[in-house]
């Protein structure tokens, strides 16, 4: 069982690793992220490494995927949801470039977390808006 923090960090790192490239500007958002949401005041950030090698221990396991999906649906309150989802929009962005992987796997997130169309929508225009560039 993990907690909510590891949840979320969960989901970030499974958008960093969909194309098996995780970008250091991907891990820098990541850690960003960590140390300045609210839901993270709690969150002792030494352990962030340690999380996310977790979860990529568990995604090289046997049904590695749905064996995270399933703890971080079971981690996570219903409204954390969204905010796991806007989290994992801003990893995907964060090197200015989405990939196919990066998009299924958005996709996949939705449908698993039960984020509703026009929730997901705002959410992913949000993240693109917060990550444009000239």
């Amino acid at each position: 069982m993990i907690d909510h923090h590891a949840a979320l960090i969960y989901t970030m790192v499974l958008v960093s690793a969909a194309d098996r490239n995780m970008t250091d500007a991907e891990l820098i958002s990541i850690g960003d992220i960590v140390g300045y949401l609210p839901v993270f005041r709690d969150f002792d950030r030494d352990r962030l490494t340690k999380v996310a090698s977790d979860c990529a221990e568990l995604l090289n396991g046997e049904d590695g995927l749905d064996t995270v999906f399933d703890r971080i649906k079971a981690a996570l309150p219903e409204k954390l949801r969204e905010t796991a989802y806007a989290m994992a929009c801003d990893v995907a962005a964060a090197d200015g470039a989405v990939t196919q992987e990066e998009l299924r796997l958005l996709e996949i997130i939705r449908d698993r977390l039960a984020i509703g169309r026009l929730a997901a929508v705002a959410i992913e225009r949000g993240a693109r808006a917060r990550h444009a560039t000239l």
